[in-house]
């Protein structure tokens, strides 16, 4: 290994060992290895598997079938969040993921994430047995979203959105300024730093260029000093790209687990599970391969 790649490979905060820090005295370790984070949305309208999974049976089923497969958080939303979806309210959405996430939290050790923006949501799925919080509007939807994950002792996935608001014109730069806003949430609240991941939010309100471009600089967002998540799973970029529709869009999918693996990322969030981990296994290997290197 050359000298310069090895203070690449040493210096990479992507790859620095960290104890995510996560609800019921739980935690996760991030940077030497990815892990993935599998998708079960109990909604009759998600984008790619709206519908399948909206009977309780069915959503344990397919987060034991993807924990079987190698993820390591199985992640549960109640309300669709693709762009024109219907709302839904509070109640409805609890309804749909709480059963699902007590009976997971009794049939499997993995690690339970909600994907919420309501801070009353989320403190009835911790107390149900989930260890994350996973934001799609970064705290700035529900007021109590930030204080609810502080007193609740969760981990929080804070999410990048462009929907709603005028977004910078720089990609990288919307991302500092909408993320910054949300940990300066995160921390008024108490939020400890060490159960904070950051997701940039692939396909929330940006357009293929938009993609690929923060894709293209993802290493940039590390400036932010927090472990990083990628949703690419399946989105409408990804098509464009390849030219696929949505049902056949896993192997793409997995070659930008491997590419932002390389770049540092922690987590995956995806719907195809088998197929990423075999993406992120190889990747994996070639990290191990670059840090064996640094400490010969």
């Amino acid at each position: 290994m050359t000298k310069v790649a090895a203070q690449l490979s040493i210096s990479h905060p992507g790859f620095s060992t960290r104890a995510w820090r996560l609800a019921h005295g739980r935690s996760l370790v991030l940077g030497p290895r990815g892990h993935l984070k599998g998708i079960v949305n109990v909604t009759p309208d998600s984008f790619s598997d709206g519908g399948r999974f909206d009977d309780l049976e069915a959503a344990v089923k397919a987060a034991e079938a993807m924990v079987a497969e190698g993820a390591s958080i199985i992640d549960i939303g109640g309300e669709s969040t693709r762009p024109g979806a219907d709302p839904v309210d509070a109640e409805t959405e609890q309804a749909r993921v709480l059963p699902v996430i007590a009976a997971l939290a009794q049939r499997t050790d993995a690690v339970i994430s909600v994907d919420t923006y309501r801070a009353e949501t989320a403190r009835r799925a911790v107390e149900a047995g989930a260890h994350v919080i996973n934001d799609v509007w970064g705290l700035q939807r529900d007021p109590d979203m930030a204080r609810t994950a502080a007193a609740l002792g969760a981990g929080l996935c804070i999410m990048h959105t462009g929907r709603d608001r005028q977004k910078a014109e720089d990609v990288v730069e919307d991302q500092y300024l909408f993320l910054g806003r949300s940990l300066e949430l995160a921390r008024d609240a108490g939020v400890p730093d060490d159960a904070i991941v950051l997701d940039p939010g692939f396909g929330f309100a940006k357009d293929a260029d938009e993609n690929i471009e923060l894709m293209a600089r993802f290493a940039e967002l590390h400036a932010l000093g927090y472990p990083l998540v990628a949703g690419t799973s399946r989105k409408r970029f990804i098509g464009a790209v390849s030219g696929r529709d949505m049902d056949r869009r896993d192997i793409a999918t997995a070659s930008t687990t491997a590419m932002l693996r390389l770049e540092g990322a922690a987590i995956f969030r995806v719907h195809d599970v088998a197929a990423n981990r075999d993406a992120l296994a190889m990747a994996d290997a070639v990290v191990a391969r670059r840090l064996e290197g640094t400490a010969r």
